[in-house]
């Protein structure tokens, strides 16, 4: 998608990036993205004589009246909130300046931190790292999973720190920040200090192993980021070399990103010049996207969806379904997201999402509201991220087609 929110799948705990986007890119929807700087729409915006009207009236009662403090700036900053909020549309949005970088920092997928997960333990009251990104400061440091964080730069800290915490360990590319852990291995407890320099950190959207009867795995967890198609190649290419006879493509709860990431996906499985993409504006003009690759993925191809495959991620299984002779979809039918939002920035740091455009498979058929059903339905399993050999029935359905 040229911006696109990615679908959040809430599970039982919460997980952070402790990561700091550094803002070196504009264009970061590839070539028909939209991105654009300008401080011009907001005053048109509230040029309507009946809402000015209004918001005129109010804001003088309010300045006549009102008994508290007033701040103008988060006033006019919940006025366009509400103003967009107005649409009905749930992808269009509108961002504070803070909100907009967090925003690119959750979908572009290069980052300056440390590279690490936390979750907050609410029923220890504790900040637990959940994870650390491979190649990170944090695993080079020595930091692991299950470490609890009790001190940052040598300020105590537990539970009641946690929406804060970030903001703690965030900081510049080359700066440093000091973290306390406190770790229980074999049921020793030991308390463990770090000094870990801030850097870039790419986040690792894809990983693949090899399963039974030489059947490659990869999986896709999200399309956030410019380099996930890079990294989906690389691991292919890994898995032929390991002497792969068969694949399987797992995009199961991955909510979307960026759409260009998916067409380059599916440009490894189309022949050269083959439709991928339709989009069509408010106007109807519609504009094609297409193959610029020879095929490369020749051997037989499951793709497993599930409910939560969205947005890019339907159009990648919408290629696959209308194109690819030598692939099957199997699993649930997908989230039905068919829209694309286009990403306006402005002087300030602020930025407006906005629906502007509807995209239908090669075929023309539609996606919103509707989804990609799949080729073989197993809808008996829920996929959480994990990967389950031993209860997975869509995966066990995959590697028996696979099989024969």
């Amino acid at each position: 998608m040229k911006a696109k929110q990615k679908l959040k799948i809430f599970m039982t705990m919460i997980i952070t990036a402790l990561v700091t986007f550094l803002i070196t890119i504009l264009w970061i929807y590839g070539g028909t993205g939209k991105i654009n700087s300008s401080t011009s729409f907001l005053g048109s915006a509230f040029k309507s004589d009946k809402l000015s009207t209004k918001l005129d009236l109010i804001k003088e009662k309010i300045s006549s009246d009102f008994i508290g403090e007033i701040d103008e700036n988060k006033i006019v900053e919940s006025a366009i909130k509400g103003y967009v909020s107005g649409l009905g549309d749930k992808y269009s949005e509108y961002f504070s300046p803070e909100e907009m970088e967090e925003y690119y920092s959750d979908t572009v997928g290069e980052y300056v931190g440390i590279g690490v997960y936390i979750t907050l333990d609410t029923e220890k009251n504790e900040i637990v790292i959940y994870d650390t990104i491979d190649n990170s400061p944090a695993r080079e440091a020595g930091l692991k999973s299950g470490d609890i964080i009790i001190e940052v730069d040598g300020k105590a800290c537990n539970g009641d720190d946690y929406d804060n915490i970030t903001d703690s360990i965030k900081g510049k590319i080359g700066t440093k920040v000091k973290i306390k852990v406190k770790r229980i291995d074999n049921n020793k407890e030991q308390t463990l200090d770090f000094e870990i320099e801030r850097k870039n950190v790419e986040i690792i959207r894809v990983t693949s192993q090899i399963l039974e009867n030489n059947i490659g795995y990869i999986y896709i967890s999200s399309f956030d980021g410019t380099k996930v198609s890079d990294q989906f190649e690389a691991e292919y290419d890994k898995l032929v070399s390991k002497g792969i006879k068969a694949l399987i493509i797992d995009i199961r709860t991955n909510g979307g990103g960026i759409v260009d990431e998916a067409l380059e996906i599916a440009d490894l499985l189309t022949e050269k010049d083959e439709v991928l993409l339709i989009e069509k504006d408010k106007k109807g003009n519609e504009q094609t996207t297409k193959s610029k690759r020879d095929k490369k993925i020749t051997m037989n191809t499951i793709l497993l969806t599930n409910e939560y495959s969205a947005s890019a991620s339907e159009i990648l299984a919408g290629i696959i379904k209308d194109l690819v002779s030598n692939a099957k979809i199997v699993g649930n039918t997908t989230y039905g997201k068919g829209v694309i939002q286009s990403l306006y920035q402005l002087s300030d740091g602020s930025g407006l999402k906005l629906t502007t455009e509807q995209y239908f498979t090669p075929k023309h058929n539609e996606i919103n509201g509707k989804g990609i059903k799949p080729d073989i339905v197993v809808d008996d399993y829920t996929f959480t991220g994990e990967l389950d050999l031993q209860n997975d029935t869509q995966l066990k359905k995959a590697i028996e087609i696979l099989k024969k």
